[in-house]
């Protein structure tokens, strides 16, 4: 577990969101016919704010290790940049609902490997576009899947506002759990891993009406743009991953060493 201190917060400058907005290259992905592409958290920063601009997470001390993840919107990422900047993993958007895959997939995930980073890939959920099986047999054939080389995180389940209309996709909290349960099970049984479920505190309880514990099983990656983690969603003790920021690029930071990541990697 991390602990917390009172340190200060670093706010970036205009000229230093240039300086790294430069490095991440053109964006030049487009989305499939029929179909968007939205990155983890894009939609909670839009109903959830997106806080300060920090260059670094406050309260950190031990046991860290500093990340990023990337969608098409990055185009072709400058790994060795973000390596330079400390960052020693990544997870890449592979798919979103049945119809999009990320165009930049290979680059960004091999490119991360290739500079030493651990990396994964994240599946951005429609839950009312199909069933949470059918997404998780999507998102495993198109760049989903785990291999035990120490070297890949599971794969993660992002789940947040829905982009296209109401907020829970229509759905009850009891169909939503369902539909969760649905996508992490299919997951397993084809990975052998449980996937990481990515989220926000404010949209999982009110979507799933705090009735579905998914703490035993699945690793929660936190998105909360704030000073602090703040409370967890429904049963979840702790945070494994949390997304802080969302300038000039997603940042995060695994809560704790570089130890405990290679056994998350390693299972």
């Amino acid at each position: 577990m991390l602990t917390r201190s009172r340190a200060g917060r670093l706010v970036i400058s205009s000229a230093a969101i240039a300086l790294v907005v430069s490095a991440l290259g053109p964006v030049t992905a487009e989305a499939e016919e029929g179909s968007e592409d939205h990155s983890a958290g894009s939609q909670i920063a839009k109903h959830e704010g997106t806080g300060e601009m920090l260059l670094s997470p406050p309260g950190l001390e031990v046991g860290r290790v500093d990340g990023i993840d990337v969608s098409s919107h990055q185009g072709a990422v400058d790994w060795g940049h973000w390596w330079r900047s400390g960052k020693r993993f990544a997870y890449v958007k592979a798919t979103e609902g049945t119809n999009y895959r990320n165009p930049n997939f290979t680059q960004q995930y091999n490119g991360s490997a290739g500079v030493g980073m651990t990396r994964g890939s994240y599946h951005f959920a429609l839950p009312d576009r199909s069933d949470g099986a059918t997404q998780a047999r999507f998102f495993v054939a198109n760049g989903g899947g785990w291999s035990k080389d120490g070297r890949t995180l599971p794969g993660t389940l992002d789940i947040e506002y829905n982009p296209y209309g109401e907020t829970c996709y229509g759905m009850t909290a009891g169909a939503m759990v369902g539909w969760i349960r649905g996508f992490s099970d299919t997951y397993h049984g084809l990975t052998g891993r449980w996937p990481v479920i990515y989220t926000s505190t404010q949209w999982w309880d009110r979507c799933t009406g705090r009735a579905g514990d998914f703490s035993s099983t699945n690793p929660l990656w936190l998105a909360r743009y704030a000073a602090g983690v703040g409370p967890m969603p429904f049963q979840w003790p702790f945070h494994t991953i949390w997304q802080y920021t969302s300038s000039p690029i997603d940042q995060n930071v695994f809560n704790g060493g570089a130890d405990r990541l290679a056994a998350l990697a390693s299972g």
